[in-house]
């Protein structure tokens, strides 16, 4: 997808120049595994508006809604060039539908326009950039919308309990964008570790080195751009602490926004909550007792170049307490570890997830698909899918048609089977490694309270842990 690059600051920078009540919800009101605020009938199309119209929307997020014959009624973005990219894209590629619902698509700059002009929107996309997801996801919500919301699910860890109270009252239907979590590798992969095929599993290694290596931690540059016209720079910044605009610095795409940590939480918030989240459902994690980032060099307004994080976890009843390793950038888990993997493909793949169990080991790709297995005393890998070792372990989870994340979120809205990736779920997983970042960012271990969401061994860490939105562009 993309091509690997090692660069230093100056090319890098050069480079990229060339909890309330829900006010608004029915008052008679479905259980979530029903079709929440509105009633939608099985049969009716959802009327589903887009906030954000970046490349996550253009390639996959619109296309998918329209091809499962869904209509997109309303697309908001503060970027018009972003729009046009959009439109135009969709118009081209989508056979059949596209260019006929891009022409009747409304076009806002303004989400609180879009939310109060569009009477019949049903339920909402939320795929800008990370800073906004937990404050659009909460208004949305409140107006009684099924949300949709692209990961990672919050910024600071404290937005996390909101977004699961306002979930639960306003019982609309949600999903996060984890789509790893539809894919039928996935949820046998998590039917087999809690089957206890591989025995206790006491570590876990993943890893991300698929992506444009980043230069060493930096800050921003100096001076100020011309804004580009039809771009609504404060807007887009919107809860995040205002600073001047540098072209091609901050924007467009998420490769260059994720590393920012005013904006995002790099590549382990950013591609970790696809990897983390097999692990922290299929062991039944919850919150870290002590996190520790191993720093490579100074920490300044961005994300390291090569991340390396352990996260220790208690027992969990009859589990024993368990080791989250994660990687970035150009590391790679011990050799030792991935011995049998580089056996298998000659070379470490450049992304995964690799379970290490008394009996046996699991591999699985980044999103947590693929899904392979080698027991103790056996050379051979095999898919789970077809192993011998499962063969009697139970099929319990619900399997998605065409394991289409999107399929799964538009038929729970139209009253059919509970989404597996609520926004319940989606912050408790985001919830047990965002406290990573404060160890990063401070440099040294940090001793969690999970249910207290604090650093007891840092109360430094308060600023970065708490949300502390700038209120202009917010309802």
């Amino acid at each position: 997808m993309y091509q690997k690059m090692h660069i230093g600051r100056r090319s890098f920078i050069k480079g990229l120049g060339a909890a309330g009540g829900c006010a608004l919800c029915s008052p008679f009101i479905l259980p979530s595994h029903g079709f929440g605020a509105d009633a939608v009938s099985s049969g009716n199309k959802l009327n589903i508006a887009v906030i954000g119209a970046g490349t996550r929307s253009r390639l996959a997020l619109i296309p998918e809604v329209l091809r499962l014959g869904d209509n997109i009624t309303a697309l908001c973005d503060v970027d018009a060039a972003q729009v046009d990219l959009t439109r135009n894209h969709v118009s081209r590629k989508v056979e059949n539908v596209g260019a006929a619902s891009m022409a009747k698509v409304k076009i806002y700059d303004d989400y609180r326009k879009l939310l109060e002009s569009e009477k019949s929107l049903d339920a909402v996309i939320i795929a800008t950039g990370t800073r906004w997801h937990a404050p659009l996801s909460v208004v949305f919500m409140k107006a009684g919308k099924h949300v949709y919301c692209e990961k990672p699910l919050v910024h600071k860890v404290t937005e996390s309990r909101e977004l699961v109270e306002v979930a639960r009252k306003c019982k609309v239907v949600t999903q996060t964008g984890t789509q790893g979590g539809s894919n039928k590798c996935f949820r046998r992969s998590m039917e087999i570790i809690q089957a206890g095929v591989l025995g206790q599993i006491r570590e876990v290694h993943m890893w991300c080195c698929h992506f444009p290596m980043y230069p060493a931690s930096f800050d921003r540059p100096a001076g100020e751009d011309p804004i580009p016209e039809g771009f609504n720079w404060d807007f887009w910044l919107g809860p995040a602490p205002y600073r001047p605009f540098k072209k091609d610095i901050y924007h467009p795409g998420s490769l260059k926004y994720l590393i920012w940590l005013d904006f995002a939480d790099g590549m382990l918030a950013g591609f970790g909550s696809h990897t983390f989240y097999l692990p922290i459902r299929a062991l039944k994690l919850d919150a870290p007792i002590r996190v520790d980032a191993d720093n490579n060099e100074p920490i300044r307004e961005t994300y390291t170049s090569a991340g390396k994080f352990r996260f220790d976890f208690p027992a969990r009843g009859n589990l024993d307490p368990v080791t989250l390793w994660w990687m970035d950038g150009n590391r790679y888990p011990p050799e030792e570890v991935t011995a049998n993997l580089k056996a298998l493909y000659r070379k470490v793949p450049d992304m995964g997830c690799l379970f290490l169990g008394e009996k046996g080991e699991m591999y699985t790709g980044g999103w947590g698909g693929e899904g392979l297995m080698k027991m103790k005393g056996n050379d051979k890998w095999r898919g789970v899918l077809d192993h011998e070792a499962a063969r009697n372990v139970p099929h319990t989870l619900p399997r998605v048609d065409g394991d289409n994340h999107m399929h799964e979120w538009i038929q729970a809205c139209k009253g059919g089977a509970p989404t597996f990736s609520s926004i319940e779920v989606g912050a408790k997983s985001i919830e047990s490694f965002l406290p990573g970042i404060l160890s990063l960012r401070l440099g040294k271990p940090i001793e969690w309270d999970g249910a207290n969401l604090k650093a007891r061994n840092a109360p430094e860490a308060a600023p970065l842990i708490q949300k502390n939105y700038r209120t202009k562009w917010l309802i």
